[in-house]
């Protein structure tokens, strides 16, 4: 891959040092105690929102707090457990799948190698980053659709590349120190739940709308963007 331009990495660094201003308290809007529970909570949190698996890892982490006891769970009651954060079927296979083979493979640890990781049932590299990232502190992009979508929109890459995740991580790791990756992936999703919503972004009302290229796709009146804006990640 082409190195990028050298104004671009001045301009994407502006944009990180502004969000890290914005938002200091950026970080994993998942709760956990340990690297098996993030990992269950973060493969739970497809295709729904962090706060709705909040919600019922209490009672799941209480039922099954290590990977020994989740690959023994019931299925029956393991389905009803995570039935609130929807696909519960297939999510249940995948994580009586991650368990045994936590079990089988690492003596019941979740292992800290992005290529350990991505062998197990269920996880892609966007959940072994966040795993890697939050549970071990080794640095990681996660290219979710929140940052897919404002890498895209800032200019830091190509449409035809934010639409592909392995591209989209190499092209931004391309632009940041390896150091920055993690707090970079947070204070992107942060900002695309808060501000640049993916239908009607709060243009009005973003801190770096000065570096950004796609100004004026939302709002750009100042009192209509700021009622766009949440303080918390979506319900």
């Amino acid at each position: 891959m082409n190195r990028p331009d050298t104004s671009l990495v001045r301009r994407a660094r502006k944009v990180h040092r502004v969000l890290a201003e914005t938002y200091p308290d950026a970080g994993c809007e998942l709760d956990f105690r340990d690297p098996f529970e993030l990992l269950v909570a973060t493969v739970l949190s497809a295709q729904t929102t962090d706060r709705r698996v909040n919600a019922i890892t209490p009672t799941l982490f209480a039922a099954y707090p290590d990977a020994y006891a989740m690959a023994a769970a019931d299925r029956a009651a393991l389905e009803e457990i995570i039935r609130p954060t929807g696909f519960f079927r297939a999510k249940t296979d995948s994580l009586l799948g991650l368990s045994s083979a936590i079990v089988e493979r690492y003596d019941g640890q979740v292992p800290g190698r992005l290529e350990d990781l991505v062998t197990l049932q269920g996880v892609g590299r966007k959940t072994a980053f966040v795993v890697l990232g939050n549970a071990f502190d080794v640095p990681g992009l996660t290219v979710d659709t929140h940052f897919a979508r404002l890498v895209c929109r800032l200019g830091w890459v190509p449409p035809e590349i934010a639409k592909d995740a392995v591209k989209t991580e190499h092209a931004v790791a391309a632009i940041f120190p390896r150091k920055d990756w993690t707090m970079l992936s947070h204070r992107l999703i942060w900002h695309g739940r808060r501000r640049c919503h993916a239908k009607k972004p709060a243009c009005g009302a973003c801190p770096v709308a000065h570096w950004c290229p796609s100004f004026g796709e939302g709002p750009t009146d100042p009192v209509e963007a700021a009622a766009l804006v949440t303080t918390q990640g979506p319900a």
